[in-house]
């Protein structure tokens, strides 16, 4: 059931990005509302998981499959609509690439992905929602808030310019929480691969 719930955000993320790219302002907004059940789904799955003890390593390999899709997915459909700086999924690609190949040796070795931070900080910095609970909340507040505001813009309402700015700011406070939690993974994640684990070619 957990794993079900997960995987419904992608046919929910292709519908959004469907009502992006409509002029009509009223699926504009439709869109961020369900960008908001999506993120909503991603609270739910882990307390489904743990609830019916259904917590296991395919688990975690889809939700963190399922949020990059979600995030990468709307970083640059934002982009292309003109909505953001190019720069912003530039930097989340180049981020989840390196960051994902360190995780992917967990899951070889019977560990969930989070589970590859060895010290206190990276562990704090990855696996703590004192930092995880903001970032995902700064990416769907910025998500939403780009979606509304494009609606507006298409209305010509005066509100859309200063939705834009604080828009902008989350967008960027949200790449902020991605670099700052990929950092651990990077300085870490290299040791892993160098601890008798199996080798790839």
């Amino acid at each position: 059931m957990a794993n079900l719930i997960t995987l419904s955000r992608i046919p929910l993320l292709v519908v959004v990005v469907f009502f992006l790219y409509q002029p009509s302002p009223a699926l504009r907004f439709a869109a961020a509302g369900l960008i908001v059940m999506m993120f909503f789904t991603d609270m739910v799955d882990g307390f489904v998981a743990r609830r019916r003890n259904e917590s296991s390593v395919l688990g975690s390999v889809l939700d963190i499959a399922a949020d990059r899709a979600v995030e990468l997915v709307l970083w640059i459909v934002f982009a292309s609509l003109g909505r953001i700086s190019i720069a912003v999924p530039l930097i989340v690609v180049l981020r989840d690439v390196f960051v994902d190949a360190l995780r992917s040796v967990a899951p070889a070795r019977g560990l969930a992905p989070f589970e590859l931070m060895e010290s206190p900080l990276g562990r704090f910095l990855v696996q703590s929602p004192w930092l995880r609970t903001p970032y995902a909340l700064a990416k769907a507040a910025a998500f939403c808030l780009l979606a509304v505001q494009f609606g507006l813009a298409a209305l010509d309402s005066p509100a859309a310019a200063g939705l834009n700015i604080v828009a902008q700011i989350l967008t960027w406070l949200a790449v902020a929480f991605c670099v700052l939690r990929g950092l651990p993974v990077l300085i870490e994640g290299p040791r892993a691969l160098t601890e008798g684990g199996p080798e790839y070619n």
